[in-house]
């Protein structure tokens, strides 16, 4: 097995790579990256060309940047798909088993993402983070500023919120079987949720489904806050018909933390698909903190699941 197969954000870097016919600068680069969930500075990106270029995959171009090299085409082709599909899902539930929060006692640890943007546009951000949290259409109301990380890059500000696999963890730790099966777009009409207009499946997806939908310019998150109709982000989570009671407890004691979980449970609910054995639950993704931010026009940039922290941080 070649390491690039062992290495995902090399793969990331050759995927861009060979996305475009121009050379790209580590900068650049580090914006591409972020898109797609992987919050580095141009240093560390760097770094990895600097190994590529060693592996003879990449090449410098004068000062323009990097470009494949014809090893470098024909190892992205072999690598690219097979080391991406199911990635996303992977490392959540990694977070999920290292997420051991107690609804009861409102200690342990959750997992978080890292979002980064300029110093400059941190109060506007927080301005859009509040508006979402107000609107309770976020997963959880707390989130961290922060700037002693050493992921976030000079002249920039660090923000943590809790990210929605924290959920999966808490209910694998009361014994419930639980599947985060999909994320989507959920229409809003009168601020309630009507049905989903988009969903992907996060078992098949080299990109997590949030970030694409941000990314496309698929959801209305400021207008909802403003009118009460439009589209944001949701996740859909399916457990066995039995556990469904418990869940509801568990909801509910989270509630006193600022937790906003779910929205509802059922089968057949909103359009997404009946199982006759199992449960979906509905909730609003966390991630519309960063959406509404992205649609307010700031330059953030989100690492998903980017470890896990003790929730005391929030307090």
């Amino acid at each position: 097995m070649s390491f690039i197969r062992s290495e995902r954000k090399c793969v990331e870097i050759l995927r861009i790579l060979k996305e475009h016919q121009e050379p790209i600068g580590a900068k650049r680069l580090s914006e591409l990256m972020s898109e797609h969930g992987f919050t580095l500075t141009d240093r560390a990106v760097q770094y990895y060309l600097s190994y590529l270029d060693e592996m003879g995959f990449t090449k410098k171009i004068g000062n323009h940047g990097r470009v494949l090299t014809s090893a470098g085409i024909a190892e992205t082709e072999r690598a690219l798909v097979d080391e991406r599909i199911g990635y996303v899902i992977s490392k959540l539930e990694r977070l999920a088993f290292k997420s051991n929060f107690n609804p009861e006692t409102g200690k342990g640890n959750v997992a978080y993402n890292l979002s980064c943007l300029p110093e400059s546009q941190v109060d506007d951000a927080i301005k859009a983070f509040d508006e979402v949290i107000s609107e309770k259409i976020s997963f959880c109301s707390s989130y961290k500023i922060i700037d002693d990380d050493p992921r976030i890059p000079e002249g920039q500000t660090g923000i943590i919120t809790v990210c929605n696999i924290t959920m999966d963890g808490i209910l694998q730790n009361h014994g419930i079987p639980v599947k985060m099966t999909f994320g989507g777009t959920m229409a809003v009409a009168d601020r309630k949720p009507t049905g989903f207009v988009n969903l992907i499946g996060y078992r098949g997806t080299t990109v997590d489904p949030l970030i694409l939908f941000i990314n496309a310019g698929h959801t209305s998150i400021d207008k909802v806050i403003k009118t009460g109709n439009g589209v944001v982000l949701a996740i859909v989570r399916e457990v066995p018909d039995a556990a469904v009671p418990t869940v509801n407890n568990i909801a509910d004691a989270m509630k006193e933390y600022g937790f906003m979980f779910p929205i509802a449970t059922g089968s057949g609910i909103y359009n997404v698909r009946a199982d006759p054995y199992r449960t979906s639950i509905i909730a609003y993704s966390g991630m519309n903190l960063i959406g509404h931010a992205v649609e307010k026009g700031l330059d953030i940039r989100t690492e998903l699941g980017a470890g896990n922290i003790p929730f005391s941080i929030f307090e």
